[in-house]
Formats: structure tokens, C-alpha cells, sequence
């Protein structure tokens, strides 16, 4: 609980105040439900390996079918990176 009340009020925030917040996290459903863009970063040395716009109306909800889909699709590509990164 404590989690998606902190989630409603930065949304809230982000809304009222307008500013632009980097939201910095290893949990892929946290990434998609808050973010407008997730950036899938690569091993060391990290880099953008890709961008995934998030074009889901809020608010959000972490049950939503459609933020589990886009998830899904995060957790593939950091699957694949690792992968990668794990065969040199």
C-alpha cells in the first residue's frame, strides 16, 4: 500500500507542478507504471541500449493489462542484454 500511495502522490505532484522527475529503479512494472519513457541501459559500461516510450493514458494502475504487456516487453530486452552480455 505504502508503495501506490507514494506512486498517486508523485504523480500528483509531477501533474500540479509540471517539473520533469528521473525516477531511477530496478522494478520494470515501477518503471512503466510511472514513466513516460523507460531507458533499458546495457552492462558495463552502461548504456542506453533502448528507449521505450510509454503511451499509456494516466492514471495508471499497476493491474492494468496494458502496463503488464509493455513490462513483459522491458523484462525481454533486459533479458536479451544480459544474455549478451553473459556469452563474452
Amino acid at each position: 500500500m505504502t508503495r501506490d500511495i507514494l506512486h498517486d502522490e508523485l504523480e500528483r505532484l509531477w501533474i500540479d507542478a509540471g517539473f520533469t522527475v528521473l525516477f531511477v529503479t530496478h522494478d520494470v512494472r515501477e518503471a512503466v507504471r510511472l514513466g513516460d519513457r523507460v531507458d533499458v541501459l546495457s552492462s558495463r559500461p552502461a548504456r542506453v541500449v533502448e528507449e521505450i516510450n510509454v503511451p499509456l493514458p494516466r492514471p495508471r494502475h499497476g493491474s492494468a493489462p496494458e502496463l503488464g504487456d509493455l513490462a513483459e516487453h522491458v523484462i525481454a530486452r533486459l533479458r536479451s542484454e544480459v544474455r549478451a552480455h553473459a556469452s563474452r
